[in-house]
């Protein structure tokens, strides 16, 4: 069984919403800008071109330049940083918050997806540059979010105490993690690699947000990775007046509010506070609160007059946060962006933003869902083969997995549908003489009815029960192969770290990955290695 891919509305892994989305649903079309196929970038780039100022280019180039400052990167990272001057040049973004080793697998499905649309567009588009951009999710500070990664089953943890924005938390501690994680890797020269990339990345560098840029950077950069740390002076100050707007007139709230009703079908994803801004210092990062004409911090002492937190936003911008709802708002301020990529939860939380984003004067960026993959080894694919499964087919609900799979192997139908409508049919007639004789009669045939057809409920379930257990030894290995390509009947690429690929493929899951998947197709890809 070769590699393949099915559409993301037939894996049955994404919710209504994203499945609309894709589909290019009516109801949604004024929930974003332009639909992620290759045409509409035309348009998208003549956009951002004509809103993007070459001051903002400067200030952005200063910035990464000052980020990069301690980090060796490749020639090409170099170059596209530099190219981010010119008015000629745009980003793709994704971003991802700062998980310990990168996390689950598709944290390198999200920077590949920007890679490749960034080498589709510069072949569609070869007047322009394109520069794949990951955003670190510095400022969150959701540590138990972040703090653990998956090895062969095993989780692997960092604990400690963690209350400000996670960017700035010390490194310490992270030698007795390593040294966990170096007992499961085993020995060999890929498992030696492993190690020494946690210890540059962890050990050598004392924040998080340093060994995670050098980390991305030792992993992505000869495909001209630009990482960025949106907790930076000089960006916050670019995006100053709109923190200005939130103070003083809490725009967000009303704009995001204005797309509820839009909404109203799909579970709503994100919903605004009445000010979408933290208060961070290096051990705190807490809600701004406006009470009585006074802006406090909440489970602080800290309050501000109007006059007071202006004038800090003036002379400290890097103290004010955005929160979910404001951070897109600031990456596509700060960004020459074209498309923003991430996964669907992310996709529904912009789908809410756009009424914010016009009344901000801010173009509003290409939204398009992440790869997707399953990675599967040709032992696998070939025990699919043997127990005739399709990709399909593993992609369905265990459970009715198995119920299909006993109707395939049993000699007569399982199914007691076409009986049960005739019995509806027999009853429907006697409803009708007993109406005609003693109308009293109904309730007692309604009655028997439902007895009969809850007595062949009874009949069918058993029959299944039975015939499971007549071909329990196969329906087990169907169950087996897939749990292993669905841990606890999951998305591998939200549960595995990317070592254990790396270890089981000899370093060749990255280039497999640049190799297969196609951004624009919106397929989730199955990969056999």
């Amino acid at each position: 069984m070769p590699s393949d891919c099915i559409s993301f509305q037939s894996s049955g892994y994404f919710t209504p919403i994203i499945n609309d989305y894709l589909n290019q649903k009516d109801t949604l079309k004024p929930l974003y800008n332009r639909f992620p196929n290759l045409e509409n970038f035309k348009l998208q780039i003549e956009e951002k071109q004509a809103t993007y100022s070459t001051a903002f280019r400067e200030t952005l180039v200063n910035a990464l330049n000052r980020q990069y400052k301690e980090t060796s990167t490749s020639a090409y990272t170099q170059q596209n940083i530099k190219l981010l001057a010119g008015n000629d040049t745009f980003t793709v973004t994704t971003g991802h918050q700062l998980n310990l080793f990168t996390g689950p697998l598709y944290f390198l499905y999200k920077i590949v997806s920007a890679i490749n649309l960034s080498r589709q567009l510069k072949e569609a588009y070869p007047d322009k540059n394109f520069v794949p951009v990951y955003w670190m999710a510095t400022e969150d500070h959701d540590f138990e979010e972040i703090n653990y990664f998956n090895f062969r089953d095993k989780k692997i943890k960092w604990t400690r105490e963690s209350t400000g924005p996670v960017g700035r938390l010390s490194t310490e501690g992270l030698t007795a993690v390593l040294d966990v994680f170096e007992k499961e890797l085993g020995i060999g020269q890929n498992a030696n690699w492993l190690k020494e990339l946690f210890e540059n990345a962890y050990l050598k560098h004392s924040n998080l947000a340093d060994a995670t840029r050098y980390l991305a950077n030792e992993l992505f950069a000869s495909e001209g990775l630009v990482i960025i740390d949106g907790d930076d002076s000089e960006l916050k100050r670019l995006f100053a007046p709109h923190v200005k707007e939130e103070l003083l007139k809490q725009t967000s709230h009303q704009k995001v509010a204005e797309t509820a009703h839009l909404l109203k079908n799909y579970s709503i994803q994100v919903n605004p506070r009445e000010i979408n801004l933290f208060y961070i210092e290096d051990n705190i990062r807490e809600r701004i609160l406006l009470q009585d004409g006074i802006y406090h911090i909440n489970n602080t002492e800290l309050k501000f007059s109007e006059t007071e937190i202006l004038a800090l936003l003036e002379s400290n911008p890097e103290k004010f946060s955005p929160n979910v709802i404001m951070r897109p708002l600031y990456e596509e301020v700060i960004l020459p962006n074209l498309c923003y990529i991430g996964g669907g939860g992310e996709i529904a939380y912009w789908l809410e933003l756009k009424s914010y984003f016009n009344s901000a004067n801010v173009t509003f960026p290409i939204l398009l869902l992440r790869n997707s993959v399953l990675v599967a080894t040709k032992k696998q694919a070939d025990k699919l083969d043997k127990l005739y499964l399709t990709w399909a087919d593993v992609f369905s609900k265990q459970q009715q997995l198995i119920n299909k799979r006993v109707q395939s192997f049993s000699e007569f139908k399982l199914d007691f549908s076409a009986q049960k409508e005739f019995l509806r049919e027999q009853f429907e007639n006697l409803n009708t003489i007993a109406t005609k004789t003693d109308a009293s009669f109904t309730g007692a045939v309604k009655a028997q009815e439902l007895k009969q057809l809850k007595g062949l409920d009874n009949l069918e379930k058993r029959l299944l029960k039975a015939e499971k257990r007549n071909h329990a030894e196969q329906l087990e290995r169907i169950a087996q192969i897939q749990n292993e390509l669905f841990p606890n009947q999951s998305l591998q690429e939200r549960k595995a770290n990317f070592s254990e690929f790396y270890l089981e493929f000899d370093g060749k899951l990255l280039t497999e990955l640049f190799d297969n998947l196609k951004p624009l197709e919106h397929e989730f890809n199955i990969i056999v290695l």
